[in-house]
């Protein structure tokens, strides 16, 4: 089985013509070189795995750099690992490209969306503001959170806070060109994260 997972370096948004004439916007990601550093086994390891060494990291720390040298590639990469249902048929220094891609695919896209810093509930959440007249305060407040049982505030009660900078997926989106002359994965709509952060992309039947 082939590893239908690959990472790739978001370089931003544009737009490509269908042959109506119909405009379409696509991400542009380009796909670094994806080496195999590992193959987990259900046997060996309690489950499968491909582990895959990719991009560059300042300091590595003692541990990678064994890891790595064990392999036989650089020990300045950094380190991703993926669950599969079934083995794989790769070994250690293989590289997955985008060729385990093609036109019309669906894809999952993961990465870590763009921060937003500390906001209010009506950015975070969506609520609407209270009345501006009549006396009132509470325009863009959250209003009560509960004063009666159970005499605390409820995990998971959508207040204001830190948003975006978390994991994020986008499912059952499209490949709408792949271009092997520059490595570039051309994916319909908008994915997490801000330019040159790191994705993953996913078939979405895999």
């Amino acid at each position: 089985m082939a590893l239908k997972t690959v990472l790739g370096k978001k370089i931003g948004m544009t737009r490509v013509f269908t042959p109506e004439g119909k405009a379409v916007a696509v991400s542009v990601v380009e796909i670094m070189p994806n080496t195999i550093s590992q193959i987990k086994t259900l046997e060996k390891d309690g489950y499968n795995g491909v582990q895959v060494a990719y991009g560059q990291i300042k300091k590595p720390t003692k541990a990678i750099v064994g890891h790595l040298k064990k392999s036989g590639l650089k020990s300045s990469l950094k380190i991703a690992e993926f669950k599969t249902d079934e083995t794989v048929n790769l070994k250690v220094g293989d590289r997955n490209t985008l060729d385990v891609f093609q036109e019309g695919d669906k894809v999952k896209v993961t990465a870590v969306s763009k921060g937003k810093g500390f906001a209010g509930t009506i950015k975070r959440w969506g609520f609407h503001r209270g009345p501006k007249t009549h006396g009132s305060n509470n325009i863009r407040q959250p209003g009560s959170i509960g004063s009666m049982f159970p005499q605390r505030v409820v995990k998971g009660r959508k207040m204001y806070g830190h948003l975006g900078a978390r994991q994020a997926s986008v499912l059952n989106l499209k490949i709408v060109k792949v271009n092997k002359e520059n490595n570039l994965l051309l994916i319909s709509g908008a994915i997490p994260g801000p330019a040159k952060s790191i994705v993953k992309i996913q078939a979405v039947n895999h």
